[in-house]
């Protein structure tokens, strides 16, 4: 039975998000990348407009003031060269919008490349699916807020405006260039009233559109389970490998009982085999340890082995404790090592008998 989009409680996890950023599917907000290309629009009309102005004026006056003295043969060839010049000076506002653009993308996300978000998805111009995304509930939300943003927008530009709307009315009988350059401060100051009104709408979309992409996200328990699993393993099969690691681990343990020199015992609880070898060892290494059920097992091998088994329990806990399998005694221990392994070299005779006064 499939899972329900109700069903989606969990939050995304990393690996989730990260294949999101893969994919292009990243929280945007448009509204935020337009409040930054609109301060390009005031830096242009600020300080790049009066010198363009100026530029195109200088390459219009010559076809402006003595048309008549062009010669005809020549007009393609100077209308070509003089749109280029126009293009030149309108290169750098362009290519600073372009730059603006992608400021605005990178102030919200870190750069990603995502071949997938550019591949044509003909699914998109099924009219069917037009519909759906037409009348869906996300389309809805995005018309009421295309809306909320137009009253925003439209009561900051009569609010900014309307002090001096007389001046709208005398505006055809002043001069050009008083005219020009009263619109030329009414439309910076208006910029920069729409710049404060868009900046705090793309603040607030920037905050929903990642709240409802991270919602868009949501997976369901059985999705972050099969994730886990993907990512870290079945935990029914790790547990499985460590169960075979460890009975092998056991195995070779109990291999090297029977190389063992001595089995120092709780009696009951707790069992270390040590081995010893005076002329290539340095001191005792743990070659087995365990405790209940493996200490036994230990003992009753060391036992078909014929290696003997000293009860000292306080020295088997301690081994027990800071000994690692493979790794010799530490220094604390070695007087009292010392003394068991010296006891069983005299019962075996490598040893001679300790002399008492």
């Amino acid at each position: 039975m499939a899972e329900d989009s109700d069903d989606k409680t969990e939050e995304p996890t990393d690996r989730r998000l990260a294949k999101a950023a893969e994919e292009g599917n990243i929280a945007t907000s448009m509204d935020t990348i337009h409040g930054v290309m609109l301060l390009g629009v005031l830096a242009v009309i600020a300080l790049m407009v009066p010198g363009m102005m100026r530029d195109v004026t200088l390459l219009l006056r010559p076809f402006l003031a003595m048309p008549h003295a062009m010669p005809v043969e020549t007009s393609g060839a100077m209308l070509s060269g003089l749109l280029g010049e126009i293009a030149l000076i309108l290169l750098m506002p362009l290519a600073l919008f372009m730059v603006l653009g992608v400021v605005g993308n990178l102030i919200q996300h870190a750069p990603t490349w995502s071949p997938k978000k550019i591949t044509p998805h003909f699914n998109k111009i099924n009219p069917l699916t037009g519909v759906k995304r037409l009348f869906s509930i996300r389309s809805t939300l995005e018309m009421v807020k295309g809306i909320l943003k137009l009253i925003v927008v439209g009561t900051t530009i009569v609010w900014v405006v309307w002090p001096d709307h007389a001046i709208l009315e005398v505006l055809p009988a002043m001069a050009l260039l008083v005219s020009l350059e009263w619109l030329h401060d009414i439309i910076i100051i208006l910029l920069i009233g729409v710049i404060v009104a868009v900046t705090f709408i793309g603040a607030a979309d920037l905050f929903y559109q990642k709240i409802r992409h991270k919602k868009d996200l949501r997976m369901t328990k059985s999705e972050v389970k099969d994730e886990y699993k993907n990512v870290e393993g079945d935990p029914q099969v790790k547990q499985r490998i460590k169960n075979i690691r460890r009975e092998r681990a056991r195995a070779r343990m109990m291999q090297a009982v029977p190389t063992a020199s001595v089995v120092v015992t709780n009696p009951t609880h707790y069992a270390v085999a040590l081995l010893y070898k005076m002329e290539n060892m340095e001191a005792p290494r743990v070659v087995a340890k365990g405790i209940d059920s493996l200490a036994m097992k230990i003992r009753e091998v060391a036992k078909e082995h014929d290696v003997l088994v000293v009860e000292n329990p306080p020295l088997a806990r301690a081994l027990y404790a800071v000994v690692e399998l493979d790794e010799e005694i530490p220094p604390d221990h070695y007087k009292a090592v010392a003394e068991v392994i010296g006891y069983v070299m005299r019962l075996k005779g490598k040893l001679p008998p300790r002399i008492h006064p």
